[in-house]
């Protein structure tokens, strides 16, 4: 085993074959003596990561006015009031919106519409908005959230989450993890003893297990 994250993270690297195009770097963590069965056990997290993801990340909003206008320069895709009731009497277009969309902001006066038009399909998926109150900025919440990866575990023992890409250096992958590591010490029931082993890859490459 590597003796440091940052030696995991340069062996993943370094062992990973050659590709044309740009591989993710992904964490996998498998958990122990935690009864997933149990709602509140569950890991479900959202983290900034300090060096950002190294990919981008799908962020919609739904909002009006001037906030949707200041919205349209950040976001990838802005809604309204209509567009969010049309999603409501189409469900195959609801679907699709929640699978290509990695997060979801919304001005607080439209969460009650969303979780009457598209509660059933983003609720079960984790994907419901972040609630952006009126002093809260627009700008600066996506920004944010371009950065934000999300932990959950489900009722599996073993989960992954995004770290990086190839073209990240081993520091700065690194620091991803530590940062992830840490957030699930402090989150864990018996923090980490509920740990069982951590592993870093590329999409295409071997797992290196990370130090604990």
């Amino acid at each position: 085993m590597a003796d440091t994250i940052v030696d995991a993270v340069s062996r993943a690297l370094d062992e990973a074959p050659g590709r044309n195009f740009r591989e993710t770097v992904d964490l996998a963590v498998n958990l122990r003596d935690l009864d997933l069965n149990d709602p509140s056990k569950r890991v479900d997290e959202s983290i900034v990561l300090p060096s950002g993801t190294g990919q981008d990340t799908q962020i919609v909003v739904f909002a009006t006015g001037e906030t949707a206008l200041r919205a349209e320069d950040v976001a990838d895709e802005v809604l309204g009031p209509d567009e969010l009731e049309d999603f409501g009497d189409d469900t195959d277009a609801a679907k699709d919106l929640a699978d290509e969309t990695d997060f979801f902001v919304a001005e607080a006066a439209l969460m009650q519409d969303i979780g009457r038009y598209l509660g059933t399909v983003l609720g079960p998926r984790g994907k419901m908005p972040t609630p952006l109150q009126p002093d809260d900025d627009v700008v600066e919440t996506v920004d944010r959230m371009k950065n934000t990866v999300q932990l959950r575990s489900r009722d599996r023992r073993t989960f992954h989450t995004r770290v990086g890409a190839d073209d990240m250096s081993s520091d700065e992958i690194a620091e991803n993890i530590d940062v992830i590591v840490r957030r699930l010490e402090a989150t864990l029931e018996k923090g980490p003893l509920n740990i069982d082993s951590i592993f870093v890859k590329t999409t295409m490459g071997p797992s290196v297990e990370v130090p604990a």
